[in-house]
């Protein structure tokens, strides 16, 4: 239910491939914490999750990333999985989406392989970010520092590794969806 407190955040996936964990585990910590999670993909209907390379079921989409306005969302949640990022990188109006987001000065939260998507709309530039290690390079390369980090905020960029920095991940996104987006840790 929502509250004068609740803030709408926008979870962006790709219709497949998405790390069951990494949708879900962020997903619940948002509706515990009295906020509204919207997921947006490219595609209408399903998100089709796994557990590694293992599908694991499916989540309504509830609106097409291309039709959507950063405007309307107060965070943004980038899950990963190999995947599902790889896809979203492919897709103009995700990039475009994810662009704007971090333009816009709201947190924008990015977990394992999900910072592939902050690489190719170029806003790792300067920024400390926490991935999956073999995202290193392709951070690097971008000119972001990669930190080899339970969850690293950079501003409005919170980051973390893999599945087992969820806790970390979730509290540093709730944090700043109650204070705002942080400096550098």
């Amino acid at each position: 239910m929502a509250t004068d407190t609740s803030k709408k955040i926008a979870f962006l996936t790709s219709n497949e491939g998405i790390e069951k964990a990494e949708l879900v585990e962020p997903w619940q910590a948002v509706v515990d914490a009295g906020h509204e999670p919207v997921l947006l993909a490219p595609e209408a209907g399903e998100a089709d999750l796994y557990e590694h390379l293992d599908k694991a079921g499916s989540q309504k989409v509830d609106a097409t990333v291309g039709g959507a306005d950063a405007g309307e969302y107060d965070a943004l949640v980038l899950p990963g999985g190999v995947a599902n990022p790889d896809a979203l990188r492919l897709d103009a109006d995700a990039v475009a989406f994810v662009r704007d987001f971090v333009a816009s000065g709201k947190p924008v939260a990015a977990i394992c392989h999900a910072a592939w998507v902050l690489v190719e709309a170029d806003v790792v530039r300067g920024r400390a970010v926490a991935s999956w290690p073999s995202l290193q390079t392709d951070i690097r390369n971008a000119g972001g520092e990669w930190r080899d980090e339970e969850v690293v905020t950079d501003g409005n960029l919170i980051t973390s590794r893999n599945p087992s920095d969820i806790p970390a991940f979730n509290n540093a996104l709730l944090e700043a969806l109650a204070h705002g987006a942080a400096g550098t840790s």
